[in-house]
């Protein structure tokens, strides 16, 4: 197997920690980048840290760098320096909430950074593979137009034929989106020209509910992670619209990162893929409450708020079938329920931790 040189955007988050951890693991070498701006978003909670400290000890090959990707000139002395095979892009701010608090910071690290790194990839490395994580929130409010029927647990789609859930075909425009898709939709349709304008070897998946142990859960982003949390430390919790039964897919982190290595291996300049737990791993909010207390062995206190968060999906699934017949050598490995195990464990120990994160 040749090693590759491998950028990694994003270094310390979910995904990028992920990759990072992977790539590392079979001899390529990894250049991480992250300003822990995730810190700055959503306060304490969210400091990446320690997850950092984790992939120091935990690598071979990795080299970190704290660069900001609005920062052309900083990115283009890192693309001189090194010669990258693949660019793993999972820098962003994340939220869709937070993002109407800060939506200048919001479009220039989603969209602007975004650019950014695409061009110095253009002009340093043109042949390289270019994997863009972007967000089903680029669909806005149009998969809601999906008729639906409502169950004791959960809302589900009401047509046979929309059973295996959302597809790429579903429109990106005429809809509410909150800023944050409307940033995200702007970085992945500039993802999609330098794929297609420029044939470059750039993907975009447009992920659903990404998870894992790794995540650095806060009440604005990262669902499953940050409900474990509060669970395990008697926090209160709030649930907001749609009678707590709004359902997403959950995908483990893992998973994500070989769907990256598989498009990597055969890219596919332009193409854009839901990326997401599938039917299999959904779950609505009233389940995910019900199987984490079931899980803790504690019970959550939460409440109930009358009103949907802006732009929210009552019901989303990704449908797969794209991305599966474009690379069948890729599948789900980690189910919910491991999923969930795994975080549980992970959170228990971090709380149990002498350090101050």
């Amino acid at each position: 197997m040749i090693k590759k040189t491998i950028l990694v955007t994003g270094s310390s988050g979910l995904i990028g920690s992920e990759a990072v951890e992977h790539f590392d693991g079979k001899g390529n070498q990894v250049v991480g980048i992250d300003n822990n701006m995730r810190r700055e978003f959503f306060g304490a909670g969210g400091d990446t840290l320690w997850n950092l400290d984790r992939l120091k000890s935990s690598t071979k090959n990795f080299t970190y760098f704290s660069v900001d990707i609005r920062d052309r000139a900083a990115l283009d002395e890192l693309f001189c320096s090194h010669r990258f095979d693949l660019i793993v892009h999972c820098a962003a701010q994340p939220s869709h909430d937070k993002a109407r608090d800060i939506p200048i910071l919001d479009f220039e690290v989603n969209a602007l950074g975004t650019l950014n790194l695409l061009e110095a990839t253009r002009q340093h490395c043109p042949d390289a593979v270019f994997l863009f994580m972007s967000t089903n929130k680029v669909y806005g409010e149009a998969p809601n137009e999906v008729p639906l029927k409502e169950l004791p647990t959960r809302w589900d789609y009401a047509r046979p034929e929309d059973f295996n859930g959302i597809s790429e075909n579903c429109r990106i425009d005429q809809t509410l989106h909150s800023l944050f898709g409307a940033s995200k939709a702007s970085a992945d349709l500039v993802a999609q020209e330098y794929g297609r304008y420029f044939k470059m070897n750039v993907g975009i998946f447009r992920g659903g509910c990404l998870t894992g142990p790794s995540h650095s859960g806060v009440e604005l982003h990262g669902f499953l992670s940050y409900l474990v949390k509060v669970t395990l430390a008697g926090g209160k919790y709030s649930v907001f619209g749609y009678k707590g039964k709004q359902v997403r897919d959950n995908i483990h982190s893992h998973d994500v990162v070989r769907a990256i290595e598989e498009f990597a291996a055969n890219p596919r300049p332009g193409e854009v893929y839901n990326m997401g737990g599938g039917r299999e791993n959904s779950i609505s909010m009233l389940e995910a409450i019900n199987r984490i207390e079931r899980l803790t062995g504690k019970k959550l206190d939460w409440t109930y708020v009358d009103e949907a968060r802006k732009g929210d999906h009552i019901c989303y699934i990704s449908n797969l079938a794209k991305f599966k017949s474009h690379y069948p050598n890729w599948t789900l490995t980690k189910s919910l329920d491991a999923t969930l195990e795994e975080i549980v464990v992970t959170e228990k120990s971090k709380s149990a931790s002498p350090i101050v994160r």
